[in-house]
């Protein structure tokens, strides 16, 4: 009868860790693309914002103002653009962590399944070879060599 693999349990365990931190790192691509397009809108209205050819004051100061909250917004706009960058490379190692302790162990569980067959094998070969030194021995074969 076969052992089961010993660290069966801290391989789930490895395995939910590898899952959380791609869920984790899907997430964090997402947000990064979000603020990424967000900012890009905010540029894209700042380019278009231009101060008016004619009018009042009134119209003159009203464009300026909102061109300097638009250059504000693009300001922070590129701030989280920047920390989602930092937070996608984050869950990127912590992801690559992950998959190289869960491969490592998925190697353990390889090396132990193949010694398992090994095993197996050995003792089916010491009872075939058994079962044959036993008929030999009725049948009178060995006694002859």
């Amino acid at each position: 009868m076969t052992r089961s693999f010993p660290l069966a349990g801290l391989l789930r365990m490895r395995g939910r860790a590898e899952e959380q931190a791609v869920a984790e790192l899907a997430t964090a691509r997402r947000d990064e693309a979000r603020a990424a397009e967000l900012r890009r809108a905010t540029a894209a209205a700042l380019a278009g914002a231009g101060l008016p050819a004619t009018g009042d004051d009134i119209a003159w100061m009203a464009a300026v103002a909102s061109r300097s909250t638009l250059a504000a917004l693009l300001s922070e706009r590129d701030h989280l653009v920047g920390r989602a960058s930092e937070s996608v490379q984050e869950c990127s190692e912590a992801w690559s962590a992950a998959r190289r302790d869960a491969r490592a162990l998925e190697l353990l569980e390889e090396r132990h399944t193949l010694t398992q067959r090994a095993e197996e094998r050995r003792a089916e070969q010491v009872v075939l070879d058994e079962v044959g030194a036993r008929a030999a021995a009725r049948a009178g074969i060995g006694a002859e060599l």
